[in-house]
């Protein structure tokens, strides 16, 4: 659903749901001990879920820090309001705290702007700015 929704939203920048599906697996982040996997249930059904991995960002211009990325974060619309993807967050947050993660990044596309509202509420910055430009064919 979160594929199918940046899709529906982006269709020139956004592959379908089902080519993801086809490259990319949850089986990799189950795999890898850098990697996290959180779900939100509600009467032991998955409404929500948080992606995430930590490491050492390197960079040629900045100090080395160690960081956590959210990758991915989806509650399904019926459930949305109640506060389930800032606990995931948090949760993610928390585990990341114990494996020494200093900060935590978040990509957010500009069409996002509910995604957007809800990381600046819990104190995300903005810190880089990716601009975009279509070059003729």
């Amino acid at each position: 659903m979160l594929h199918d929704e940046h899709h529906a939203a982006c269709p020139e920048h956004f592959k379908t749901a089902e080519e993801i599906e086809q490259e990319k697996s949850i089986a990799r982040y189950l795999d890898d001990p850098e990697c996290l996997v959180l779900v939100a249930c509600c009467d032991e059904q998955i409404v929500g879920f948080i992606t995430g991995h930590f490491c050492e960002l390197v960079s040629t211009v900045s100090k080395p820090v160690q960081m956590g990325s959210i990758d991915e974060l989806y509650v399904y619309p019926k459930h949305r309001q109640q506060g389930l993807a800032k606990q995931l967050i948090t949760n993610l947050e928390q585990r990341f705290e114990e494996y020494g993660v200093e900060q935590m990044f978040v990509e957010v596309w500009a069409f996002n702007q509910h995604a957007q509202a809800l990381y600046k509420s819990i104190n995300f910055q903005s810190h880089i700015h990716w601009l975009r430009k279509a070059l003729p064919k």
